[in-house]
C-alpha cells in the first residue's frame, strides 16, 4: 500500500515508518522538519508539512491509499495539534479521495465509568497532569466519530522502549482487563500496521496491550 504517516519523528513515529517500510509499503512522511528524520529507504518519501498549516498538505495525499497519524504535543500548555491537526488531514484525504485512516489516542479516554476504583482514581490522576494533550485527543476522536472516513482509533496502554516481541493482544470497542498495561512503541506499531488490512476494525477503537 501507498501511506501517509503523520508525526513520524517522534518516538513512536519513528517505529512506525520502520514497521511499514518492513511489511512492504510505500511511505511518505509528512513532517515539519524533515531533517529530523533521520531514516532511509527506497520505499519512503519525506516532504515537508504542517498539520496546522492546511496549504502546506495541498496535493500530498493523491493516489495514496491510508493516512496513520501519531500526532504528538505538549502536556505543558494548551494544545489544538490533536484536534485541529486532524481535522486539517481529514479534510485533505476527502480532497484527495483518501478514504482509511488509522490514528493514535491514548487508552486514558476509556470510560470512567467503565474502569474499578484504583482505575479510576488513576485516570483521574493522569487527566490531571496530562489535561491538555487527552482533552485535546478527545476532541480529535470526536471530529473522527462524525466523519464519513473509514478509521480506526487505536488507544495503546503506557509505552516501553522494548524490542519488538509480537506479544501482544487486541480488543475491539473495550478495554483489555488481562493485559500488562504496557506495550513497546515497536509492538504497537506492528499492531497498527496490522490494521490497515484489517476489516474488522473500521469504524471502531482498538485497545492494544502486551499479553
Amino acid at each position: 500500500m501507498k501511506v501517509v504517516v503523520f508525526g513520524a519523528t517522534g518516538n513512536t513515529g519513528i517505529e512506525l515508518v520502520k514497521q511499514l517500510l518492513l511489511a512492504g509499503h510505500e511511505v511518505t512522511a509528512i513532517v515539519r522538519k524533515p531533517e529530523k528524520l533521520a531514516l532511509f529507504g527506497t520505499q519512503l518519501i519525506i516532504v515537508k508539512g504542517d498539520v496546522l498549516k492546511p496549504s502546506t498538505l495541498d496535493g500530498k495525499m493523491m493516489g495514496k491509499d491510508a493516512v496513520l497519524s501519531v500526532l504528538g504535543g505538549s502536556h505543558r500548555e494548551p494544545t489544538t495539534v490533536y484536534s485541529e491537526g486532524m481535522e486539517n488531514i481529514m479534510n485533505e484525504m476527502r480532497k484527495s479521495g483518501v478514504r482509511r485512516l488509522v490514528c493514535l489516542s491514548a487508552e486514558t479516554l476509556k470510560s470512567k465509568q467503565a474502569a474499578s476504583m484504583k482505575e479510576r482514581i488513576l485516570l483521574k490522576v493522569l487527566w490531571k497532569i496530562f489535561y491538555n494533550i487527552y482533552s485535546d485527543m478527545q476532541r480529535m476522536e470526536e471530529k473522527i466519530y462524525r466523519s464519513n472516513l473509514d478509521w480506526t482509533i487505536i488507544r495503546p496502554p503506557r509505552l516501553t522502549n522494548g524490542d519488538k516481541t509480537g506479544d501482544f493482544q487486541i480488543a475491539i470497542n473495550q478495554p483489555i482487563s488481562k493485559g500488562k498495561g504496557s506495550i513497546s512503541t515497536v509492538d504497537l506499531s506492528t499492531c497498527m500496521a496490522l490494521q490497515l488490512t484489517n476489516p474488522a476494525s473500521i469504524h471502531h477503537v482498538v485497545y492494544v496491550s502486551r499479553t
